[in-house]
Order: structure tokens, then sequence, then C-alpha cells
């Protein structure tokens, strides 16, 4: 066959989304020698992606993501590919595209979290948008031969919410990135002004992510141990984080560093040398830094919302996200107690081993060979 993958979004830069694509691409191309492969990629991506293989190649599709132009545009260009089956690796199925396509649906976030109170659109505008969402998602589900989800939870979301016969949904679990022999130490310190042990976040700051909270229990921490740690967060600065920094700064809660994106060969200092991972997020599909955190004896307490409990099992101390005073009590548990923290790196390991990139790509090639 001849297969089309959007690609618009590849790279680390586009969060747990850019990464699924890049690693997706990457794998495939080191299993299938049989069918050819057009990804399309934009101008800011473009250099991010390199075919090794003569039946991969890449084209330049620089047309911006959830537009008018993604709608028109899109739909024209693959048309000329005349591919056999496209991969939509995200919910923006151009509606005038009807023809072989499978898409992945990571969740059903903007369903459950609508971002009304973060949006600079006027209520008629937010509404329009919103509607165009809903339509574009139910096209997508409705038109797609296969569905691919990232967990058992959000397949049976899209089941019970989307009313989609399960025979159509397949799940194929995400990985963390493969620890690599050239990750090279740099100083934390000197770079981030990190001089306390810490608490590590990485991820962006979606309200859906929780951070408030975090903050909230932070503060709390701080109270019953002093200034003797630091909170690091970890992620793109965009509107989700400034306000974020804005309350931090009206509580006047000390302590807490914002580094930024940090790209992914720092991260591994960043896990190495933290004192716990915390995840609180109120809802995710997947849920892949925990999981990097593991790779690195790192031990993690998580929220115990939605996919978390399936994918971290036994190697995480799960909380209540609403309450500060649980994520508190989680993280000094984890602190405090040698046996617990020796427990989840434990059983941190075992977990990791359940998944790889080579995995998703083996099942996600499955399904592209059976829609023939």
């Amino acid at each position: 066959m001849k297969i089309a993958i959007d690609a618009r979004m590849y790279g680390p830069m586009q969060g747990g989304l850019g990464r699924y694509i890049q690693q997706l691409i990457l794998n495939l191309e080191k299993i299938d020698d049989q069918n050819q492969y057009v990804v399309l990629l934009r101008q800011e991506n473009w250099t991010e992606y390199y075919p090794k293989k003569s039946n991969f190649q890449k084209i330049l599709v620089d047309i911006p993501w959830y537009g008018w132009k993604e709608q028109i545009f899109l739909p024209k260009i693959i048309k000329k590919l005349k591919v056999d089956l496209v991969h939509f690796p995200h919910w923006n199925v151009p509606l005038l595209y009807n023809d072989n396509f499978v898409v992945t649906i990571h969740d059903l976030l903007l369903l459950h979290f609508p971002t009304r109170h973060a949006s600079t659109l006027g209520p008629i505008f937010y509404w329009l948008k919103n509607k165009m969402f809903k339509t574009t998602l139910s096209h997508a589900v409705q038109k797609a031969k296969k569905i691919i989800t990232i967990s058992e939870f959000t397949k049976q979301d899209i089941i019970q919410t989307l009313k989609i016969n399960p025979e159509k949904i397949v799940t194929t679990y995400l990985s963390p990135l493969e620890k690599t022999a050239d990750e090279v130490p740099f100083s934390i310190y000197q770079k981030y002004e990190i001089n306390r042990p810490y608490w590590l976040y990485v991820g962006v700051a979606y309200p859906h992510k929780n951070l408030f909270k975090l903050v909230d229990a932070w503060e709390i921490f701080c109270k019953q141990h002093g200034h003797t740690y630091h909170l690091v967060l970890t992620g793109k600065k965009n509107y989700f984080y400034h306000q974020l920094e804005k309350y931090i700064q009206q509580k006047n809660i000390k302590g807490i560093i914002l580094t930024d994106f940090v790209p992914d060969s720092e991260l591994p200092e960043l896990y190495r040398n933290a004192s716990l991972y915390v995840f609180p997020s109120l809802y995710e599909g997947f849920g892949l830094p925990p999981l990097e955190a593991m790779q690195y004896d790192l031990p993690v307490i998580a929220s115990n919302r939605t996919c978390l409990p399936e994918i971290l099992e036994e190697a995480a101390v799960y909380f209540d996200p609403e309450d500060p005073h649980a994520i508190t009590v989680a993280a000094n548990l984890v602190i405090k107690d040698h046996d617990t923290r020796k427990n989840l790196i434990a059983k941190g390991q075992e977990i990791i081993k359940k998944y790889s990139w080579e995995k998703t790509a083996i099942k996600t090639l499955q399904i592209y060979n059976n829609t023939k």
C-alpha cells in the first residue's frame, strides 16, 4: 500500500501528541519494508525528520492545524498523492476527506474539559469553534476504517460517550523514550538554578493538568518543611503557564521553578536528580511522563483518575487530585519512607518493560494491513 501519515504535529515541541507521531514513524521505518509511506510535515518541523529508507518520503504541507485551510486544502493535497490509506494521528480529520483512513483518538479531553474560560474568543465565536470540533470529531470516528486509542480507558470513553462499535476500536499503548548512550549530564544548578532536592513535573499546564492544586499542595508542604525543596515545573511557557505564574506570584509562594521548554537531551538529568515525580492530572488518555520518570528510578506519585491506575498499576502512590492535602501526604510518604520508595522504584522497572514504541508500531502496522 501507499500510506500517508499526517505528521504536521511531528516532534517533542508538540508534547505527547508530537512524540507519538515521531516515534510511530521512526519505528515503522524499522519494521516495514513493504509499504510506501508519505510523511506530511510543516515548515517548522521539516528538519526534524529525514527518511532513512527508500520506502519513506516526506513532503511539505505547510498548513496550520484546526483552521479553514486544513479543511479545504489538505484533502486536495492528499488526493493528489493517490494513496491507499491515510493515518490521521489526531481527531482533526478534514470533513471533506472520506477516502480510506484510520484515526488515532488520544482522549476526549475537549468534551469533558472544554477550555471556554481560557479562550479569547467571544461567546458566539467560541460556540462556533466548539460546534466545529464536535462535528469534526464525529466525522472522524464515524468515517474511519479503524479507530486507534492509547488506553483501554479511552476506548471505553469513546464507546460510551460517542456510541461507537467496540470492534472498530483498537488499543495501542504508548511508551517512554528509550534511554540512550549519548545522554550528556549538564549542570542543572547552572542552567535552572536548582540547588535543593526537588519534586518534578514534566508537561503542559492546561487546566486538566491541575497544576493550581499542585501549587496549593506545595504551599502546604513548605509550611511543614520550610524551604528545603524546590518544585520544578518543566514545560513550554504559554498562556496557561503564564496564568499559573501569576497565581504563584499572587500567593507569594517560594521555591517553584518554571524552566520553560526543556529539550529531550536534558530531561534525563532532571529525572535522575529529582526526589519524586508528581502527576496531578484530572484527565489523561495515557500519561507518558510518569513512565519516563520510572526509567530513571524516580518514584512516582500520581492522580487516581482516568487511565493512570491502568497504565502505572502498582508502581505509583495515588492521591485524590482535587485535595492538596492528599498530594502532600503522598509526597511525604515517598520522601520519608525508604521501603515505600524502594518498592516503587522496583515496580516501576517492571512496569516499563511492558511498553515499547516497536510494539506500538507493530500493532499499528497490523491495523494498516487489515484495512486493505
